[in-house]
């Protein structure tokens, strides 16, 4: 069972990470919030990792803190809730805000996570409300990186919503709304259009 990498990022996307350990390219998928805190292809870091072991894959979920991992695996222990859901719920809200929400019953922003319907987010407030208190999740500084080509950039956060289960129609009309400056990033503007999409 894998519980921890360190090594050199060979390829990033906003969903995943390849990472280089000795020689050997673990694909391990990250929320966003890790994503942020990535340095740039070619940089070292270190992933607390979980190990999903399904019948027909064994999967990798990388976090930038064991604060994450342990609420990651707070999420898949609810009922209805696998690895990608909780996946797509961090990459929806950071630690903090999802705490928050959590600890506040605050339903109608769990429900707008995409993925997660008025039931699911009632499971999550009464499985986890009391869990979240004591975790104390606080947000993090997100880390900076080149930035790639705007074309690039743009394909880049439309993929990676698309995978988080918005309609390609939904982002697209969102993405044409946003702001697009000279030095914007995959960060910069994926932080824009969840606050879009999540109104």
């Amino acid at each position: 069972m894998i519980a921890l990498l360190t090594g050199k990022i060979a390829h990033k996307a906003p969903d995943y990470v390849i990472l280089d350990v000795n020689g050997v390219g673990y694909q391990v998928f990250i929320p966003f919030s890790t994503y942020y805190a990535l340095p740039a292809e070619g940089g070292t870091t270190t992933l607390q990792v979980h190990t999903s072991v399904k019948e027909d894959a064994i999967n990798l979920y990388g976090f930038r803190t064991q604060q994450e991992k342990e609420l990651f695996q707070l999420l898949i222990g609810v009922s209805g809730v696998g690895p990608k859901l909780a996946n797509s719920i961090l990459s929806n809200s950071e630690p903090s805000e999802l705490s928050e929400s959590l600890v506040s019953g605050n339903i109608a922003r769990l429900s707008a996570i995409p993925g997660i319907g008025k039931k699911t987010a009632e499971r999550l407030v009464l499985e986890l409300k009391e869990k979240m208190k004591k975790l104390g999740m606080t947000a993090a500084a997100p880390g900076t990186a080149a930035a790639p080509p705007k074309a690039e950039i743009r394909d880049d956060v439309l993929s990676a919503l698309i995978n988080l289960g918005y309609k390609e129609n939904v982002v697209q009309k969102a993405l044409a709304e946003l702001k697009f400056p000279e030095d914007a990033t995959v960060e910069s503007l994926l932080k824009q259009a969840l606050k879009k999409l999540m109104k």
